[in-house]
């Protein structure tokens, strides 16, 4: 068995722990009667569904599964679409949360940089 590259240790672990934050938080604005500003609904349920796959794509990353980087490619194509529809919905005049904006920027530019680094590493 070959060693796991650093990267891919890196990434795995940024999935998961990611992952397990949404959907901690995600939880806690949907179900924990939490008054969290102007949510946008479609966005908030992403995230909250969303972040099981990140765990599970944490999980598949650390034992180099060749799926993983299918899924990790999929989790960040899926970003960007509930991203633009958020933009969309800015756009329209649409209330929402600036911090709404930063979240998805940096989900966006996570799930890219955890999907370059699983289609580096991980061979089929």
């Amino acid at each position: 068995m070959t060693a796991r590259p650093l990267s891919q240790s890196i990434a795995a672990g940024v999935a998961v722990l990611f992952g397990v934050a949404t959907v901690f938080s995600g939880g806690r604005a949907l179900f924990g009667n939490v008054d969290m500003g102007a949510v946008v609904p479609f966005v908030l349920w992403f995230n909250f569904s969303i972040g099981f796959a990140y765990v599970l794509a944490g999980l598949g990353l650390w034992r180099g599964a060749t799926w993983a980087t299918a899924l990790s490619v999929g989790i960040a194509a899926a970003t960007a679409m509930v991203f633009a529809a958020f933009l969309w919905h800015v756009w329209r005049g649409g209330a929402y949360e600036v911090r709404t904006m930063a979240a998805m920027i940096l989900r966006l530019a996570v799930w890219i940089a955890i999907a370059a680094v699983a289609a580096r590493t991980i061979r089929r």
